[in-house]
């Protein structure tokens, strides 16, 4: 299968089931993303039961890229659902980061 500029959903030939509690994201490869080859971000529902499918997409001089059966073109990361309890607050706790944004940690 091709794929171009714009998303397409890429079959993976794989259905999942996981009891209710968890959390399976779908995340990209960073290989393919640093060649171009980007991958949607995305969350998949307990109760879905049907193929697993990857948008995905190319960006900059990478026109098109080809998928073939068992390539490695996206992630799955598990994890547990913990319930929280989200407050409103008048002010936040202050840390040593503050308020500095995207990529302050990198100083």
């Amino acid at each position: 299968m091709l794929i171009g500029p714009n998303p397409l959903r890429v079959p993976t030939g794989i259905a999942l089931e996981f009891p209710p509690g968890y959390d399976v994201q779908v995340r990209p490869r960073s290989g393919l993303s640093a060649r171009g080859v980007h991958v949607a971000f995305g969350t998949i529902d307990a109760d879905y039961r049907g193929e697993l499918l990857v948008t995905m997409w190319t960006s900059g001089d990478l026109r098109e890229y080809a998928v073939h059966d068992g390539d490695r073109i996206a992630q799955l990361v598990v994890s547990r659902i913990v319930p929280v309890t989200i407050v409103e607050a008048g002010e936040l706790t202050p840390t040593e980061r503050g308020e500095r944004g995207h990529g302050s940690t990198g100083r």
